[in-house]
């Protein structure tokens, strides 16, 4: 007589867990690119939200220039004072490791009519094929790579 065996051979056990690999080796390809696209999109939000607040200092003092001493106005700096301050009421969201955010008044020498908004990738984001994406008071948008601002 033969008895009835319930359960799995280590065989049908070892194939399933070649499918899952196979499966987990194109999903989590897909899923870090996502991820990557996520928090691209969130730094290119993240600048123009930066954009407005700087149009927003030219509008009440007619100039992109910042405080004598203040090279960073993204970073709080008590040198800003409340009046005019470097950025006033800086979204705190904006604040995260993905990007390194920079600010210059002009490219070389600052002027009191241009400016340039930069996101530099930090961490895992490095990879991302884009790099770096800047932009100015223009409204021109720029990347390290292609076909990055949609």
């Amino acid at each position: 007589m033969m008895k009835n065996r319930a359960g799995f051979t280590l065989v049908e056990l070892m194939i399933v867990v070649v499918i899952i690999g196979i499966l987990a080796s194109f999903a989590y390809p897909a899923y870090v690119d996502n991820t990557r696209a996520t928090k691209r999109a969130a730094a290119q939000s993240d600048l123009l939200k930066l954009a407005n607040f700087i149009e927003r200092r030219f509008t009440e003092n007619n100039s992109y220039l910042i405080p004598d001493g203040v090279k960073d106005p993204i970073t709080p700096n008590p040198s800003c004072g409340t009046v005019g301050g470097c950025i006033p009421l800086l979204d705190k969201s904006i604040k995260h490791n993905d990007y390194k955010y920079s600010f210059a008044a002009a490219p070389a020498a600052p002027t009191q009519t241009a400016f340039v908004l930069q996101a530099v990738p930090q961490n895992d984001q490095t990879a991302d094929k884009c790099g770096t994406m800047t932009y100015n008071q223009t409204g021109t948008k720029t990347a390290t790579g292609t076909g990055c601002w949609r």
